[in-house]
Parts: structure tokens; sequence; C-alpha cells
């Protein structure tokens, strides 16, 4: 299965290269090319990761290289959901980079398989990895789109429109899609804390054990909890929303490596569980 691995690789990378040349060349091939390659991409992605849940009785996501392809996975496909239903184009020039550099990483960093134990094989597991890393996928596309929200407000305010004026959508729109982002990944990691606190409950005897991971997931929650409430209530829309989604990934990032690296837990060195 690694020529199938290598070549969902390849197929990220030249995604990624489409919509790089879209951005330059705003020809609309190069978005169908970039669209495609990443789509069938993510279907051989898939497959390969269904493959691997076979043979090791769980979700691939034990080591370092399994959880940066998983997450690869995750960024590619919603992505072209979040294509397919915004016609969001240029997000390709994000995303599809990510999900390539995931996925070489996974390739570089590739150990032997974690051998099925007993308490991996559970329902709630399966759920709590899925949804958390979509919803980290969908956060991971809103730091994107505050990204984009700031080049495109610094180019309105200088009064400049020159490169990326044309070739970005308008500052509403950007606004709006991120929000949709950061509402579905606050919902699957709503559930994946939910889901996990149940698998902890079968396994451990305890909802909650102070776990690092825990921790700082728990820590995730609550500021993109309370994103959404200033939204809603204080009216965080525009600068205020983008720079919150930036901070927001920043600290997710940090969930997802820094606490493997620094601190120990019963999750077990880059795990989701």
């Amino acid at each position: 299965m690694d020529s199938l691995f290598f070549a969902v690789i390849a197929l990220y990378v030249l995604s990624a290269a489409g919509y790089l040349a879209f951005l330059f060349r705003q020809k609309e091939r190069f978005n169908r090319v970039g669209f495609y390659l990443l789509l069938i991409g993510f279907v051989l992605h898939t497959i390969f990761i269904l493959y691997g849940f076979s043979v090791a009785g769980h979700l691939p996501v034990h080591n370092l290289g399994e959880t940066l392809s998983i997450a690869g996975w995750a960024i590619a496909g919603l992505f072209a959901l979040f294509q397919v239903k915004y016609n969001l184009k240029i997000l390709g020039v994000y995303a599809a980079p990510l999900s390539a550099v995931a996925t070489v990483a996974a390739a570089l960093l590739s150990t032997e398989p974690v051998q099925a134990d007993k308490i991996l094989e559970s329902y709630w597991l399966f759920f709590h990895i899925v949804t958390v890393f979509l919803g980290d996928a969908a956060f991971t596309l809103a730091c994107g789109l505050g990204i984009i929200y700031l080049v495109q407000e610094r180019t309105i305010k200088n009064k400049t429109h020159g490169f990326f004026f044309k070739r970005l959508p308008s500052l509403e729109f950007i606004d709006s899609t991120g929000y949709a982002c950061v509402v579905i990944g606050f919902t699957l990691l709503t559930i994946g804390l939910f889901t996990g606190f149940i698998y902890a409950k079968t396994v451990w005897g305890r909802f909650w054990s102070w776990d690092p991971k825990e921790v700082w997931s728990g820590i995730t929650w609550l500021l993109y909890a309370a994103l959404l409430h200033g939204r809603a209530s204080l009216g965080w829309r525009g600068r205020k929303a983008a720079i919150m989604a930036i901070i927001g990934f920043i600290v997710l990032m940090f969930t997802f490596f820094g606490v493997n690296f620094l601190l120990t837990g019963h999750h077990g060195p880059f795990t989701k569980i």
C-alpha cells in the first residue's frame, strides 16, 4: 500500500501546484485541475486509511506519521466540501499545500503501525477520533480564511488594489465563510469531546482525568466558544473574528504538537485519543 500513499502525495502536490497556478494566472481550468486532483487524492487517501484500519483493527493515529496522514486527509476532504458548497476557490492555495505537506511529512516519519489492542477497539473511540480531526480541519480552514481576510482588508485600506484585491473574495464573504468553518469545527469538536468522555469512562472508569491533552482540548473548546459568543453577543465580526480564528489555531497547534513534545499523559505521544 506504500505505492498508493505515494500516489496520494503526488496528487496533493499536483493539486497545490494547480491552485497556485490559478492564483497567479486566474484561469478557471487551473482551479478545476487543482480541485479534481485533490478530490481523487482524497478518495485514494480514504482507501489507504480504511486499509490501515482493517489491518490494525483501529484507526491509524497512534504515532506522528499516522496522525499527520489523518490530518492531511481531514483538511483535503473538508476543503473539497467547502469548495463545492461555497465555491471558495482561493482557499485551495492554503488547503492543498497543507494536505501535501502533512502527507509528505507523514511519509518521511512513517513507522511500523501499532498492533491492535483491546482498549482501542471501540466505536466511541472511532467517532471521537474522526470528529476531532474533522473539527480541527475546520478550524484550520477558519485560520486560513482569517489570514485571507487580513490580507484583503489591508489591500483595501491601502487602496492599492494590486495583486490580491482582484484575486480574493469580498470581506463579507470571507467573514461569513470563516464563521461557518468555526461553527462546524466547534460542533465537531464538541461531539469529539463528548464521545471521548464516554470512551474514557468505559476504559479508565472516569470521564475526566486532567490529562494534559484533555486540559488543552478543553482550553481550545473554551476559546472557540468565546469566539462564537463574542460574535453573537458582542459583534465580533471582520477583523476581530479573523484574529481570534488565527489565535485559536495557534492554541490548537499547541494542543496537537506542543502537548506531545512537552507534556506526558495517558493519551501517549502523537495520538488524539
